[in-house]
């Protein structure tokens, strides 16, 4: 008899161990960084509260799978969710509530995070978030299904996915981490990873339609410091002061995102980069070039400053957004033969950005 309980008990432990697994909450199993936290009983749970910052969990890595938690939501701005497949080198993928938007269209987000940044300025629209009425009363059920290079998202025991979409960076093994509460923080509870549930339910991510006629390439240079761009007079000596060993291709259809080359924070100053294309005319013309850029921008053409814009987050009124379309144009004088035109685009955070097309390609071609 005392075998056979042995047997069973031994068969629930090793089911527990390859299915789900509640983690508990405490520093044995999450490496805290935060202002302030508290482990403690709130609404009926066994619940963190993290106040301006996060916490990572210890000694164990996700690639595949489903990840579990209760969040007990408050309704003012701040941005709590969850990065998994997190690496060294500042990639992730991400999914985060915007409590203070219920029912609107952005009321959550899907993106990556690529060189610890943040591109929710192109990750934009019905593809990456959807509407949703929050409850302020009573704990949010957040659950995310991993499968290689999809996900999906169930809130509060849906039966149906919420959201399907495509992961963004390369199928790779990372950490896991809950932050976002800002400085008035949140409470989770009930967090719990399956490395074995995996299976996607009716996998049918919205599609974008992209831009037709974009430029698909840019080529980058190294980054420099945004204020050398004041002094215009020094402009020659800063562009041939440049590297040039990185490209960087179109995607969504909408724009490229400088991130996936150039990492913004690191112990090498500067927030800036030329995005290059060479254009070659068979005459002397004037052209329309549609573009767009995240945050600012300085367009010169054949070594000529042209333009400065500010496409910043909040930059025009306390509602704008700063997402990536084309939105700025410039007539640009092209002479017979080689022709180079710069964007300068310069980042604070929500995607290192750069697109743009010629209303009219007849009689030039992109080198």
């Amino acid at each position: 008899m005392k075998n056979s309980i042995l047997i069973i008990t031994f068969c629930i432990a090793f089911q527990m161990a390859i299915g789900q697994k509640t983690i508990p909450i405490d520093t044995t199993h999450w490496e805290i960084s935060a202002r302030a936290h508290i482990i403690e009983k709130y609404k009926g749970k066994d619940a963190i509260y993290l106040q301006a910052g996060g916490m990572t969990l210890k000694n164990q890595t996700f690639l595949n799978g489903t990840i579990e938690y209760d969040i007990y939501l408050k309704k003012e701005a701040a941005f709590p969710g969850v990065y998994f497949r997190s690496t060294k080198d500042g990639d992730s993928e991400q999914w985060y509530i915007r409590p203070h938007l219920p029912g609107k269209a952005d009321a959550n987000q899907a993106t990556g995070v690529f060189k610890g940044i943040t591109p929710w300025q192109l990750h934009f629209g019905p593809k990456y978030s959807f509407p949703y009425e929050y409850k302020y009363d009573d704990w949010t059920h957040v659950k995310i299904v991993v499968n290689n290079d999809q996900a999906q998202i169930y809130l509060d025991h849906a039966t149906e996915p919420n959201l399907s979409w495509k992961l963004f960076n390369p199928i790779q093994e990372g950490e896991i981490s809950f932050r976002g509460g800002n400085a008035s923080g949140l409470h989770l509870a009930n967090i719990s990873i399956d490395k074995t549930a995996t299976r996607m339910k009716d996998f049918s991510p919205i599609e974008r339609k992209p831009i037709e006629g974009l430029v698909q390439q840019w080529v980058l240079s190294d980054k420099f410091e945004e204020k050398l761009l004041d002094n215009t007079s020094r402009l020659k000596s800063i562009i041939a002061a440049r590297k040039w060993n990185k490209k960087v291709q179109v995607e969504e259809g909408t724009a490229a995102n400088i991130s996936r080359q150039i990492t913004l924070r690191d112990d090498n100053p500067g927030n800036t980069v030329f995005a290059k294309l060479v254009v070659r005319s068979d005459k002397k013309q004037t052209k329309r070039f549609q573009f767009g850029y995240s945050d600012r921008v300085v367009a010169i053409v054949n070594g000529n400053p042209v333009y400065k814009g500010n496409n910043r987050w909040r930059s025009r009124d306390y509602r704008y957004l700063g997402t990536i379309g084309l939105f700025d144009e410039i007539y640009v004088d092209l002479k017979k033969g080689e022709n180079t035109i710069l964007l300068a685009v310069s980042e604070d955070f929500g995607g290192w950005l750069v697109t743009g097309k010629f209303e009219d390609m007849n009689g030039i071609t992109i080198k």
